[in-house]
C-alpha cells in the first residue's frame, strides 16, 4: 500500500496531547526527554499540563507539536510502519524532513525552537489575525485581499489548504474587513483561527533574516523517502537549496492544496496524520473523497492502527 505520513502545523495543539502515549511507551518518553534536553525546557510538562496560554505561545507551540508527532512516529517506526511520501503543514514540514532522515532529530528540535521564537517575537507592532475561508475560489479571495491592501491595509492569502479552503492573514482590522467582503462574495463560511501572527506573509521578513543564521549551522542530507515542499507543492530535489527554501517558507504562502494534488498523482492510498488534530486528513478528504485517512493523536488511535497494520 502506498502511504503518506502527514505532520500537523500550528493550531492543532491541545493541553494533554501525547500524555497517554508517553505514559505507556518508553520510546515516546525517550523522544520527549531528548527533545527537552536539546531545548533546555520541559516539553512534556507544557504538552501535558499547559497552562493553555503557555502552550499557545508560538515559541512553545511549535516545539510541543513537533515533539508529540515525533514521539508517535518513533512507535510507528518500531512497528515497521513506513511511508513512500512525507509532508506537513508549515512547521509540520520539519516532521516530514526528520522522518525522511533529511534532517537530524537534534538539528530539527534546535531549528524549530528558534523558528518558533523568531516567528512569535520578531513581529512588527500591531494586532494580527488569521481566518479560514471556505467555499470560495482562490482568485476571488486574492482579488478581495488585494483591494483591501491597496487602501494601505494589510491582508493576504497565507495558507492554500485545499481546493475549497484558504486561510488569510494580516492586520486585525483588514482581516475583519476581508471576512465581511468574502462572505458577501459567496464564501460558505469564514472562520477566525487560533493563531495570532501574520505567519507566511512578508511581515515576517525580520524573523526570516534571523532564522537564516540558524539554518546556516545545520546540514541537510538526501532523504530515504520523498518529501513535499510547502512552498510550491513539489518534491525536494537533490539540487535544491533547502536552507533558502525553509527561510523563504516563513514569508511565503503554504501550498498544501498542491501537496494534496501531488500525493494523488503519485497514487497514495493511505494518508496517516501523525500528531494532534485531524486538520490535514480533513483537507485531503475535501479534495479526495475516496482517500483512506488515518489520524493518530492518542493511545487508542495509535494502538488501533498498529493492530490494523499487523492484522
Amino acid at each position: 500500500m502506498k502511504r503518506a505520513f502527514l505532520f500537523p502545523g500550528q493550531g492543532a495543539q491541545v493541553v494533554g496531547m501525547g500524555k497517554d502515549i508517553y505514559e505507556k511507551y518508553e520510546e515516546a518518553r525517550s523522544i520527549y526527554e531528548k527533545a527537552s534536553q536539546i531545548a533546555k525546557m520541559d516539553i512534556a510538562k507544557i504538552c501535558f499540563e499547559g497552562p493553555e496560554e503557555e502552550l499557545m505561545k508560538t515559541e512553545n507551540t511549535q516545539l510541543a507539536i513537533l515533539t508529540t508527532s515525533l514521539a508517535i512516529l518513533e512507535i510507528l517506526k518500531k512497528e515497521g510502519v513506513t511511508a513512500q511520501i512525507a509532508a506537513g503543514l508549515s512547521l509540520g514540514e520539519y516532521g516530514a524532513l526528520i522522518s525522511a532522515d533529511m534532517l537530524s532529530f537534534e538539528d530539527g528540535i534546535k531549528l524549530i525552537q528558534k523558528r518558533g521564537y523568531y516567528m512569535g517575537t520578531l513581529l512588527p507592532e500591531g494586532n494580527y489575525a488569521m481566518a479560514a475561508v471556505i467555499g470560495l475560489d482562490n482568485e476571488k479571495i486574492e482579488k478581495i485581499c488585494q483591494e483591501i491592501s491597496s487602501q494601505g491595509k494589510f491582508v493576504i492569502p497565507a495558507n492554500y489548504n485545499c481546493s475549497v479552503q484558504t486561510a488569510i492573514s494580516g492586520e486585525q482590522e483588514a482581516v475583519t474587513e476581508a471576512m465581511e467582503k468574502l462572505k458577501e462574495a459567496g464564501a460558505k463560511r469564514v472562520i477566525p483561527l487560533k493563531t495570532a501572527g501574520p505567519f507566511h506573509t512578508p511581515k515576517l521578513e525580520q524573523a526570516k533574516l534571523a532564522y537564516e543564521k540558524e539554518l546556516e549551522k545545520v546540514t541537510f542530507h538526501l532523504g530515504k523517502m520523498k518529501v513535499i515542499k510547502n512552498i510550491d507543492g513539489t518534491f525536494y530535489q537533490e539540487q535544491d537549496n533547502i536552507k533558502e527554501i525553509l527561510a523563504n517558507h516563513i514569508i511565503s504562502p503554504v501550498r498544501f492544496d498542491k501537496t494534496i494534488a501531488l500525493m494523488q498523482k503519485e497514487g497514495i492510498q493511505e494518508y496517516v496524520e501523525i500528531g494532534p488534530g485531524k486538520t490535514l486528513t480533513g483537507f485531503v478528504r475535501k479534495d479526495n473523497k475516496e482517500a483512506k485517512v488515518v489520524n493518530i493523536y492518542d493511545l487508542q488511535t495509535l494502538e488501533n492502527y498498529i493492530k490494523e497494520v499487523n492484522a
